[in-house]
């Protein structure tokens, strides 16, 4: 159907944006114009874009059948998370909200427009949004399923209505926005149910089974709201003629360990060239070989030869996670909580 007239399009024309109203169809210059129409209307309100992903990010759900024998007791007795754990019997799961969820999209909300994009189903997408927005003031009909994709495990902004320049996407998987790293922050994920932890092949225990869960106050939300509000603060500090968020992701992000030169020790192995490239992404030199110059030795094995001529030129010597958390975080994190003579 077209937008203007109302006239029914070629099956294969245009692109297709049934999740805001079933069977549009849309043509490049139309989806051109009306993004050019709502940058404005963004601009003019000092919003930008935000585009959530739901699982590990803003939720964890499981099937019944999976919960494990020391986490069905949270079915019954669940007065230590009264009003985040929802049975839903129709769909035969039950959802754990992510400590700080509320506050995180009412806060987020006044300074972005918002859309949920999840690789689940479209049945699911919805009951997760009614969960999250039962109030309808956050999402409206800006839910996009797995159900609504052009790409079979992917996640396309071609979907989202609005300029990629004012978008940002917060995810726990980089891999499914293989087009659009630009306008990625990397989540933390959410892992409250065991079935989490083997499908990522996590050998540890639930945060249900231990009967713990992330801070409310302090956790990866709350500490990840903070950073998108300092984005949206810089952005609108610039003349915003051709103001690209994309810029000033990667600008801030480039500070976070700059001044810092790191050797990664080659017992690292297979996680090294991702580790490299994280820590060139947010800032710091990387060296191949061992200078009087290097400030950071990043090791998970303190006998090999990198760390121990760290330890005897008293430089820094932490665990990849010191990277990693940086990386998730936002902030160079102190590397007395990385050191990994106290972690191994």
């Amino acid at each position: 159907m077209c937008i203007c007239c109302g006239q029914t399009l070629d099956g294969e024309s245009g692109l297709l944006f049934g999740y805001i109203h079933k069977g549009l169809r849309l043509h490049d210059v139309e989806v051109s114009r009306l993004r050019n129409i709502d940058m404005k209307n963004l601009l003019c309100r000092k919003k930008l874009y935000l585009v959530l992903d739901l699982d590990h990010t803003l939720l964890n759900s499981t099937t019944l059948n999976r919960l494990s024998q020391e986490e069905m007791p949270i079915i019954t007795q669940k007065s230590y998370l009264e009003g985040s754990l929802f049975m839903m019997e129709q769909l035969q799961m039950v959802t754990k909200l992510r400590p700080f969820v509320r506050t995180f999209l009412k806060e987020a909300s006044e300074i972005f427009d918002m859309c949920i994009y999840t690789m689940g189903d479209r049945s699911y997408a919805l009951e997760m949004a009614r969960l999250l927005d039962p109030q309808r003031e956050y999402f409206n009909a800006n839910v996009i399923s797995r159900d609504d994709g052009t790409r079979r495990r992917k996640k396309d902004l071609r979907m989202v209505l609005e300029k990629e320049s004012a978008i940002l996407i917060l995810d726990d998987t980089e891999r499914v926005w293989p087009k659009h790293k630009d306008n990625l922050i990397l989540m933390n994920r959410y892992i409250f149910f065991n079935s989490s932890c083997e499908n990522f092949g996590y050998k540890c225990k639930s945060l249900a089974a231990l009967r713990i869960d992330e801070s409310e106050a302090d956790g990866p939300l709350a500490k990840i709201l903070k950073v998108l509000k300092h984005i949206h603060c810089t952005f609108f500090k610039e003349d915003l003629d051709d103001r690209d968020v994309r810029e000033v992701l990667s600008s801030l992000r480039s500070e976070i360990l700059s001044g810092c030169v790191i050797v990664l020790s080659r017992a690292l192995r297979r996680d090294l060239p991702t580790l490299k490239k994280i820590a060139k992404k947010l800032g710091a030199s990387c060296l191949n070989k061992l200078e009087p110059n290097v400030t950071h030795v990043v090791s998970n094995n303190v006998g090999t030869r990198e760390s121990r001529w760290a330890l005897k030129e008293k430089k820094f010597l932490v665990h990849s996670r010191w990277i990693e958390d940086a990386n998730f975080f936002w902030q160079k994190q102190p590397e007395e909580y990385f050191s990994i003579e106290e972690n191994n």
